[in-house]
């Protein structure tokens, strides 16, 4: 008699599948599933080699930020920034993406569907010149009518901005990091999350490290398939950019838009008022919401300190919503200097009351 053919369900044999009546076969070797031995033998190996055998940490920028996050953002994290249109988030993150390849010789690349690579060119000149020059440095009106003005007798870019205040400085900066940082002009139509985790394996290949990713802005990172709803959409797109975290070792940090409803002046944005919220809130390590301070402060600041009203709208309150390896619902305030395309990166905790909402004092 044939030998006999059998399927057996994975809840009548304790989770076997045994086919054609034989013993159940070795499963397919998956690179995700490692023993503890294996763990314990790779950890020893990179303290063998004198490599850290914890996360990799990657400086901020700010130093008040920096000390909240016992140093800085961690591969393997996903982090997201979401906050009111016009409040500084590509402006802050783009910092943070400066200072993690300025502080060591690691990659990143920007997948940016908002701007140029030219009008992210003008960005960087502006927070090198200002690394030098602070407030007094050149600004981006400055840096666009230079790149804007004919007939000039400058045969380098740096020859270009040799009359500018911190210009030329800032060209060398670049320099010294420019073949490192890769800017992807990414399209709503056609960057989905593949084209995203090609491109950062690409340069992890490319450098032989881990780049530094950022993503500006998670919402527009296209789904296929049609019928999707919005939160069904961002919930993959958030899932998978945590799956590139993990597996390139790498901190991503996503930009995220808010609900419409929810950019209202003088109403404090919260985890809950970004588009995709639940999906946001639960896959992401870290989450950060930046609030105009004049739009959430107490009342009776304004009121009773009417010369502190234009000061505080000078600041914006970065709040740490979410870190699940660290202290949370901390508040820190940074100066605008938007003229020159950044912030000021000393920053400190706020002092004074914030509140949900309020109503306009002027």
């Amino acid at each position: 008699m044939g030998a006999m053919t059998a399927t057996v369900s994975t809840a009548d044999q304790g989770g076997l599948v045994v086919v054609d009546g034989s013993s159940p076969s070795a499963p397919a070797h998956d690179p995700r599933l490692k023993s503890l031995t294996t763990v314990l033998a790779d950890t020893t190996a990179k303290i063998q080699q004198g490599r850290s055998a914890g996360a990799r940490v990657w400086p901020t920028g700010f130093d008040a930020l920096d000390t909240a996050l016992a140093g800085g953002l961690r591969s393997g994290e996903l982090i997201l920034m979401g906050g009111p249109q016009g409040l500084g988030k590509t402006t802050m993150a783009l910092q943070m993406l400066r200072r993690a390849i300025v502080t060591g010789t690691r990659p990143a690349i920007f997948f940016s569907y908002e701007h140029d690579a030219h009008a992210v060119l003008e960005r960087l000149i502006a927070i090198e010149a200002a690394d030098l020059g602070g407030s007094e440095a050149l600004t981006l009106n400055t840096i666009r009518q230079v790149f804007e003005s004919r007939h000039t007798r400058a045969t380098s870019l740096e020859e270009q901005f040799a009359n500018t205040r911190g210009g030329a400085h800032a060209v060398r900066a670049l320099a010294r990091y420019s073949d490192r940082l890769h800017i992807h002009a990414s399209s709503g139509m056609h960057t989905g999350i593949d084209q995203i985790r090609a491109a950062v394996q690409a340069v992890a290949e490319e450098h032989g490290q881990a780049p530094f990713v950022l993503v500006d802005y998670l919402q527009k990172v296209p789904v296929p398939g049609a019928g999707l709803g919005d939160e069904e959409r961002i919930t993959h797109v958030v899932e998978q950019l945590k799956d590139i975290a993990l597996t390139v070792e790498s901190p991503v940090l996503a930009i995220v838009a808010a609900e419409k409803a929810s950019l209202v002046a003088g109403k404090r944005m919260r985890v809950h008022d970004l588009r995709g919220s639940s999906a946001l809130a639960y896959e992401a390590d870290v989450v950060f919401i930046l609030n105009d301070k004049y739009d959430i402060v107490a009342r009776h600041h304004l009121m009773y300190h009417l010369d502190m009203a234009e000061r505080f709208r000078q600041w914006v309150v970065l709040t740490i919503e979410k870190n699940r390896g660290g202290i949370d619902k901390v508040e820190l305030e940074f100066q605008k200097r938007f003229e020159q395309g950044r912030f000021e990166r000393e920053g400190r905790i706020v002092q004074e009351q914030l509140i949900e909402e309020r109503i306009f004092v002027d």
